[in-house]
């Protein structure tokens, strides 16, 4: 007998005839579409976020408000934090442009899930699965790196987190390539998109690199 809920012997589906096997594919499929969908307007808003410590020159508008508060406390008003020097704003362009690539992929993939998903075998509804949870290690990545803008910049560790977020990015669009989803006719802006990957990280690795072998930046937590 049906039953609703989850757990051995239960089925969250009610056993009318109209929720056929099809309507499970679909629901299938609006699940994982649900799942990128969200993880893209937290990407976009770790986007805007980037833009508004641009505006304020580092710091988040959260930030300075925090700062702002802790100062009156303390008697010493008027510091607002920390400004980018300039070798640390020659990193905001490619930074910028990683988490644009993010933002791309995320709503090229889901174009492409519209046009071309389906969930009628069980290697789809995997694949589905599989591009779900690489689009939802987007996010975390995303905030890392954007927190490691905030100045003084340990450079060092910013360039760990950009290789992270491009690691996990190239993985997903590795994971789209080879799926349902992906046929010849969305191969271009893949490659398109992981061609800006590499580009935008080796410009930081280029302006890191001498980190690797000399002062990694300011250390956390010191007073400068």
């Amino acid at each position: 007998r049906w039953r609703w809920g989850f757990g051995a012997g239960s089925s969250c589906y009610p056993p009318q005839r109209a929720l056929t096997r099809c309507s499970l594919c679909s629901d299938n499929l609006a699940a994982a579409t649900l799942t990128i969908s969200s993880c893209l307007e937290l990407i976009k808003d770790a986007l805007e976020e980037m833009e508004q410590m641009q505006a304020e020159g580092g710091a988040s508008p959260g930030d300075l408000l925090e700062e702002e508060e802790e100062e009156e406390a303390l008697g010493f008003p008027g510091h607002r934090g920390f400004a980018w020097t300039d070798a640390e704003r020659q990193l905001l362009g490619p930074c910028k442009g990683l988490l644009k690539a993010t933002k791309a992929a995320l709503r090229k993939l889901l174009a492409a899930m519209r046009a071309h998903g389906g969930a009628d075998a069980a290697e789809q509804v995997a694949q589905l699965d599989a591009l779900a949870e690489a689009a939802a290690e987007l996010s975390p990545s995303v905030d890392e790196l954007v927190l490691s803008l905030c100045p003084p910049v340990n450079q060092l560790a910013l360039r760990l987190n950009a290789g992270k977020l491009a690691s996990v990015l190239m993985r997903l669009l590795e994971i789209t390539r080879t799926s349902h989803v992906c046929p010849p006719s969305e191969e271009s802006w893949v490659r398109f998109l992981a061609g800006a990957v590499d580009h935008n990280l080796g410009k930081i690795k280029d302006a890191t690199q001498g980190l690797l072998l000399g002062d990694p930046g300011p250390a956390e937590g010191g007073w400068g």
